[in-house]
């Protein structure tokens, strides 16, 4: 009956019919798309001025022709999703360090366009071969696997770079005391620290540099930087910063203080984890070791106990 009313294209019809219907449901609901506040021109102003680049005509075709082609295409089908959480994935973005420069209209062009290869993928294998409700139920699931991908990949780079600058916050820490007590002011202090290094951490000090220097109080930009970190170390530092600045103690005491705790508190981390591998070394020994000795040490028994039980 399938075949005799539709034919092979049923199935693909069916499908974008019902995708087509979810999306208009779904931008029918969602709110309008709110105007950038001051702020947050502020904040892209000063994104461009850390990390933008020269234009260079001697660069690569890729960089020249196809990653500002694949920009404009992920920026049109970014359009077409509803606004209501552009602000959170901008959020989740800035935690993971804005990875490829990424904007919120990029990563949610890029979610429909896996979402959509994945499904067009699975039509190309099995749609002929699959009844409806097979190739429905599939194309479900591989429209819900692109969707799930690349916010997997998100929280990935996030985890990752929180990581990374919980790992480097206590040698900052040091070499901005060091800084201090030499008789440097702590925004040249934080600039030491970025010519330095080059890591997520040291980004983050030239920001907040950047953002002081363009007239942002120092207490918001640092604020700022915390908000964009996630790091709780880092939150914690730039509470008792703050604090200090409004009650005038020392800066430098401050951070010696602050840089003492942070080696404390990792060296405690360091042995919360030692103290936790050995619970995960019992496991990995009775699932994989014991077993493969097991079959070693009784393997020869087994066919004269199978021998002496078939006697009995």
């Amino acid at each position: 009956m399938y075949e005799a009313i539709a034919g092979p294209l049923a199935p693909l019809i069916f499908a974008m019919l019902a995708m087509a219907a979810t999306w208009a449901i779904w931008v029918a609901l969602a709110p309008a798309r709110p105007k950038r506040a001051v702020v947050e021109r502020l904040e892209g102003y000063v994104d461009r001025s850390v990390t933008a680049q020269p234009a260079n005509l001697d660069g690569s075709l890729r960089d020249r022709v196809a990653t500002p082609v694949v920009r404009r295409l992920l920026r049109f089908f970014g359009g077409f999703m509803p606004a209501r959480d552009l602000d959170k994935v901008g959020q989740q973005i800035s935690l993971a360090g804005n990875p490829g420069n990424l904007t919120p209209l990029d990563f949610v062009g890029l979610r429909l366009i896996v979402a959509a290869l994945l499904v067009g993928s699975y039509y190309l294998y099995a749609g002929g071969k699959d009844d409806l409700f097979t190739l429905l139920r599939n194309s479900f699931f591989a429209l819900a696997a692109g969707f799930m991908l690349p916010k997997l990949w998100l929280s990935q780079q996030i985890k990752k770079r929180r990581t990374a600058i919980g790992r480097s916050l206590p040698d900052a820490l040091d070499m901005l005391t060091i800084g201090v007590e030499a008789g440097l002011a702590f925004e040249s202090a934080l600039l030491r620290v970025g010519d330095q290094w080059d890591n997520e951490l040291a980004q983050e000090f030239r920001r907040l540099v950047a953002e002081i220097r363009i007239g942002v109080p120092r207490n918001e930009a640092l604020r700022h930087m915390a908000d964009r970190c996630g790091v709780e170390d880092l939150r914690t530092f730039v509470a008792v910063l703050i604090q200090s600045n409004t009650l005038g103690v020392s800066i430098a005491q401050v951070l010696h203080t602050q840089a003492d705790q942070m080696r404390l508190r990792r060296r405690q981390y360091a042995e919360e984890q030692a103290h936790a591998a050995t619970v995960k070394i019992v496991l990995v020994m009775v699932a994989f070791i014991f077993p493969a000795l097991f079959v070693v040490i009784l393997g020869p028994t087994v066919p004269r106990i199978i021998e002496g039980l078939g006697a009995m």
